[in-house]
Parts: structure tokens; sequence; C-alpha cells
């Protein structure tokens, strides 16, 4: 069992950066593949950036690739998302996930959000222009 808690999230002006975090209990955290995915108003939940279980391979959608890094700290139970150069078309509810599927992979993620087990209640970021 893994619960999963974002925080980090908030108003700011385009251009600004945010740090998300998403800190889980658990004793087999450091054994999951993460992921981040958004959901804004009217809109279906869409994959953000990945990463895998060790290593930190990691692997983004187009519309933040050279803006949002993902990392994680195992020792921490944690996982991050920093966000620069935000931008008004970022904000959305942010969720982070765990996935079960080939647990300590040193090369396995996924965009897929159903092979995601364990999810976060989520965090909102607004972006204003």
């Amino acid at each position: 069992q893994v619960q999963l808690v974002e925080s980090g999230g908030g108003l700011v002006q385009a251009g600004d950066s945010l740090r998300l975090s998403c800190a889980a209990s658990g004793r087999s955290f450091s054994g999951y593949p993460m992921g981040w995915f958004r959901q804004a108003p009217g809109k279906e939940r869409e994959f953000v950036a990945a990463i895998t279980a060790v290593g930190g391979n990691t692997d983004y959608a187009d519309s933040v690739k050279g803006r949002f890094t993902i990392s994680r700290d195992n020792a921490k139970n944690t996982v991050y998302l920093q966000m620069n150069s935000l931008k008004p078309e970022d904000t959305a509810v942010y969720y982070c996930a765990a996935d079960r599927t080939l647990a300590y992979s040193r090369t396995y993620y996924s965009r897929n959000g159903a092979t995601y087990f364990y999810w976060g209640q989520g965090t909102q970021v607004t972006v204003s222009s």
C-alpha cells in the first residue's frame, strides 16, 4: 500500500517557477516508477512526466519538455516536479502517481495513466497571464 500526498501548488504569474512535491508512504516507494499528470477544467487528464524507479531515466510530454524536470529522492520517499517558465496553459490540478509495473526497473516508465495504481489527491497550479 502506498499513499501519495502532493504539495507545492499555488497561484503564480506567467514566467514564474514552482516545485511540486509528492511525499509517499510505504516501504516499496523506491521500487515504483513514478509519474506526474495534470487535468485542466473541462479537459481530460494528461501525462506530464515520468521517472524510472532506478537510474533516474525520465520522459516528458512535448508541451513541458525543456521547462519541467521530474526527479526523485528515494531516501526521502519523495518525487518532485520542478516547473519553470510557467504558462497560463499549465493551469491544472497536478497529480502524482505510482506505477506497480516492472518494479525496480532502470528502463520502464509509462505515459499511460491506466498503468498507475496509486494516485495522490492533487494540487492546484494556477498561472495568470
